[in-house]
């Protein structure tokens, strides 16, 4: 290997101060180096994961979706609990005195009204029936004899061959042999009743329950014995309880004209069952009662279902849901819009004509699909941050864009026009 050396100019001119000087500036420089930030941008800007800046938030702006608040009739739904009720309820009692013979329907079973359901033991009642029929036959007799005898006297009395008196006792006995009769005749109708009565027949149509009496007990009608239950289970009804404060608010905001009634007659309601389904089947409102339950506060709205399938069932637990008025200048947001802060407010970002976020305090109490309504708080024409609540806080500068429901955002949105609701 050729060995290279150094110009002679060059080593004439390097001396030993010179050379003490350029070690102590290549030390201080690695100094330098070693005590430099990794995590320092390298424009010079600050470092990366200063406190107090989010995380995923950039030194610039941050790009946030956000939907523009507007005022549209949404139908105001109450969600009540509710038992369901037979339409009607028929209990079926024992309406003649004697041993139970048969039973003749089968326990659960569809009933028609007239259907025979019980056979009480007619001997005691016939015989009873047989009397007075034979009474009525005595009493029609006797009426025969002193109506004649009423006759051959007032003939008589014409050739003074009864004396008056004689005449008008006759006529007395006739009128109370013809009274005898009449009784005689609803004592045989009265005895027909009670005698028809033992065979007990169903008053309503409708689903039957057990017998409560089986067969060989003594029924009364003193006691007046249960034998069975009808229940009409098609249609049928619902009984909902609303707390009679929400019902006063509701009509107060009727009457001040934010809410508008909903025809009578043409309120729906849907039915949650107790296992999470909906009904399949859509009610109608009935009536709402004109007292309030002094234990409960509440007042009773009754609705009515069909129940072709007889899934509802007296007795069963229900959750409601009813349309009671239709707000015309409701605002709604996202549900992915609204927070809770640690009071529990429902709070939302708000973007403003500057395109700085403002925090809003709100008033949402009730759902519809997956958006809020708002009642205070927010107005019509506002920019509501939906997506990239991460990136921002309040008072931070944003660049607002339509919120996409795919995930694509457009052009940066206009500032809010700041109509009024």
């Amino acid at each position: 290997m050729k060995r290279v050396s150094a110009p002679s100019s060059l080593l004439s001119n390097f001396k030993p101060k010179s050379a003490l000087i350029l070690l102590l500036g290549l030390a201080l420089s690695g100094f330098t180096g070693c005590g430099r930030n990794p995590n320092a941008s390298p424009q010079g800007g600050p470092p990366k994961g200063m406190p107090g800046m989010p995380p995923g938030m950039s030194a610039g702006p941050a790009e946030v979706g956000v939907v523009v608040a507007a005022a549209e009739a949404v139908t105001v739904t109450t969600e009540l609990p509710g038992r369901v009720n037979a339409v009607r309820v028929a209990e079926v009692r024992a309406r003649a005195t004697g041993i139970l013979l048969k039973r003749l329907f089968e326990e659960g079973a569809e009933v028609t009204a007239g259907d025979v359901l019980f056979e009480i033991d007619p001997a005691p009642l016939q015989a009873s029936y047989n009397s007075a029929k034979a009474s009525l036959a005595k009493a029609e007799a006797t009426r025969e004899q002193t109506q004649a005898k009423a006759r051959r006297n007032e003939a008589l009395v014409k050739i003074n061959g009864v004396s008056q008196q004689a005449c008008e006792e006759a006529k007395a006995g006739a009128l109370q042999n013809e009274a005898e009769v009449q009784s005689a005749k609803a004592a045989l109708e009265t005895a027909a009743l009670n005698l028809g009565y033992t065979k007990v027949t169903a008053p309503i149509s409708g689903r039957i329950g057990k017998a409560l009496v089986t067969e060989g007990a003594l029924v009364s009608t003193s006691e007046a014995t249960q034998l069975a239950v009808i229940r009409q289970l098609d249609p049928i009804y619902v009984n909902f309880t609303q707390s009679s404060v929400n019902l006063l608010k509701l009509r107060r905001a009727l009457e001040a004209g934010k809410l508008q009634g909903v025809a009578s007659g043409q309120v729906k309601v849907m039915l949650h069952l107790e296992d999470g389904t909906t009904y399949a089947h859509v009610g109608k409102l009935l009536f709402s009662d004109i007292s309030v339950d002094e234990t409960t506060g509440s007042v009773t709205l009754r609705a009515e279902f069909p129940n072709p399938d007889k899934l509802l069932l007296p007795g069963t637990f229900v959750r409601g849901w009813l349309e009671q008025a239709v707000d015309r200048q409701a605002i709604l947001v996202p549900q992915r819009a609204v927070t809770r802060n640690a009071d529990g407010r429902a709070t939302t970002l708000v973007v403003n004509a500057q395109n700085q976020v403002e925090s809003r305090e709100i008033q949402a109490d009730t759902v519809v699909g997956d958006k809020w309504i708002v009642t205070d708080g927010l107005k019509s024409g506002e920019r509501v941050i939906v997506e990239g609540l991460q990136k921002t806080r309040a008072g931070a500068t944003v660049i607002p864009v339509p919120f996409q429901a795919n995930g694509t955002n457009a052009q940066p949105a206009p500032a809010a026009a700041g109509a009024q609701r």
